[in-house]
């Protein structure tokens, strides 16, 4: 009888001993994913907004896509007829221990023209349109806070025309679209307008990089 027992015992904690690491094992992914949070801004061609941003340390992930229309899943074609209603947006996912949502807010209005409506460069249309949409009421106040600090800065002569809408959607775009720059740099508009900027960028925030 008390070998019985004794073997039952070992047994159970043998089992146990199994299920511990994989218990273990989601408590630790539970807390990295705790650890991230996200981002989403336009500031016209989602090509430049994701070369800028994924080169930040902190950042984990970026990728391209349309928000803030009335049409699901829309194709770029149709994003860039100007008729969905939706902007070419990156969502940047990133761990707030490195980088917070402010340091992204400054790279945001620094990295982009914020008063020109509907337009960046020659690119022109309401999917171009400077906006941030906030994810939550803690990003909206800072957002609202830094588009009042950088209008009143005098950095800029004009207005500051950026939107500040909550994220209602975000489709992610085609495949082609995503790390464009990095996979077509020989590419005349990578070439001429977006290394430049990327250059530019590089400089500014030397001690933010990767």
């Amino acid at each position: 009888m008390w070998i019985i027992l004794i073997v039952y015992a070992a047994l159970l904690i043998l089992l146990t001993g199994y299920k511990y690491p994989e218990i273990l094992t989601n408590t630790i992914m539970t807390n990295a994913e705790i650890k991230s949070d996200t981002a989403t801004f336009g500031e016209g061609c989602f090509w430049c907004t994701e070369a800028i941003f994924e080169r930040l340390n902190g950042v984990e992930e970026v990728i391209s896509g349309y928000s803030g229309g009335h049409v699901k899943n829309p194709s770029y074609r149709e994003v860039c007829n100007g008729n969905t209603g939706h902007a070419e947006v990156c969502r940047i996912v990133f761990n707030p221990e490195v980088i917070s949502y402010e340091e992204l807010l400054d790279v945001f209005w620094n990295t982009h023209d914020p008063t020109t409506l509907n337009r960046q460069g020659n690119d022109a249309g309401p999917q171009y349109r400077s906006v941030i949409f906030y994810h939550n009421t803690s990003q909206k106040m800072l957002a609202e806070e830094s588009k009042d600090r950088i209008s009143k800065s005098g950095q800029y002569k004009v207005p500051v025309v950026t939107e500040i809408n909550p994220l209602i959607n975000f489709f992610p775009a085609e495949d082609y679209h995503q790390e464009y720059f990095e996979n077509n740099p020989v590419q005349p508009y990578c070439s001429l307008i977006i290394a430049p900027k990327v250059k530019k960028f590089k400089e500014k925030y030397n001690d933010k990089l990767k």
